[in-house]
């Protein structure tokens, strides 16, 4: 097994674990609940085209591990953020920052490349 940054293997890196969800709603969860928390800390939400797979994933940890949360879309994003509602977990693709003091709106960042491989998606 090996290290080096530059594999694209998912299995390259000991230290890094992957959680691919079934559907969208129940990864944005994971930027809700980390919103409520005390240290009120949000992960970022990266998009890219890996392998002809449109794919947005969130990453959590840092010391000792890393966990890659992902989910597979059918379809290129063309909205720059996703409004997401505290009380309820709904969301939107939506293309600015609105005024809604219940929702969370989290920039969409589209990334280039990166230096890991996802699981095979399905």
């Amino acid at each position: 097994m090996s290290n080096n940054p530059n594999n694209n293997d998912p299995g390259s890196s000991k230290n890094i674990t992957f959680f691919k969800y079934k559907s969208l709603e129940d990864m944005l969860k994971v930027i809700l609940y980390s919103s409520q928390s005390p240290i009120g800390w949000i992960p970022m939400l990266y998009y890219i085209n890996k392998n002809n797979q449109e794919i947005l994933f969130i990453q959590t940890g840092n010391i000792g591990g890393v966990t890659i949360h992902y989910f597979g879309l059918q379809e290129k994003i063309h909205k720059k953020f996703i409004q997401l509602k505290r009380l309820t977990g709904e969301f939107n693709f939506v293309e600015n920052i609105g005024l809604d003091t219940l929702s969370i709106y989290i920039p969409i960042l589209e990334l280039e490349n990166i230096n890991f491989g996802f699981p095979q998606l399905e």
